[in-house]
């Protein structure tokens, strides 16, 4: 477990009372990872035109979470925060597998521009074309790259979570930044 991981962590008897069904246990166990769960499900699916499935799918993630709750061991192979963003990432690749995305048009936003103010004009613009360049990755691509970047979770840990061999990880991960060195090449240039 790595250490970005451990103020993610409830303690052994929360989860215990959690894993029995204590309401309140239940409820702290949400409360401590909705961020990173709801991030994640974000990250996947607000690119796909899908944001407005980003609550549902959160529940979703967590009524999986509950119902497997009895059965998960914190014995070191993964913790619970990587878990959890394990069935997000999982619940959110099947909805994009069940129903290929949309394409959104970009929001068109007019400004005036003052004298000040094109130096953070440029960083806003440099934000919103690495954001458009991660939201046209595959989302195989897009998966790994967030699981990396986003959760800075190891090779093998994104492996795990997605189900594929570590060399497979690599490659979508050397894939995915390539496109976005590409992506973000043309913007620089154009």
């Amino acid at each position: 477990m790595t250490e970005r991981h451990q103020p993610y962590e409830i303690d052994d008897l929360e989860l215990r009372r959690a894993q029995q069904g204590d309401a309140a246990a239940c409820r702290a166990l949400v409360m401590r990872h909705q961020r990173r769960v709801l991030g994640q499900l974000r990250a996947m699916l607000i690119p796909a035109g899908r944001g407005g499935l980003v609550e549902d799918l959160a529940q979703e993630t967590f009524l999986r979470a509950f119902r497997a709750l009895p059965r998960f061991r914190g014995d070191g192979r993964a913790s619970l925060a990587t878990w959890l963003v394990t069935i997000a990432t999982r619940v959110a690749l099947n909805e994009l597998r069940r129903r290929p995305p949309r394409v959104e048009a970009l929001d068109t936003v007019t400004e005036s521009v003052k004298a000040g103010e094109t130096a953070v004009i440029e960083r806003h613009a440099s934000g919103r074309a690495i954001e458009q360049a991660i939201a046209d990755l595959p989302p195989a691509y897009r998966g790994a790259f967030l699981l990396r970047e986003l959760h800075g979770l190891d090779y093998g840990e994104i492996a795990k979570v997605l189900e594929i061999d570590v060399g497979t990880v690599k490659s979508r991960l050397s894939r995915a930044r390539a496109r976005l060195r590409q992506a973000l090449a043309e913007v620089q240039d154009g």
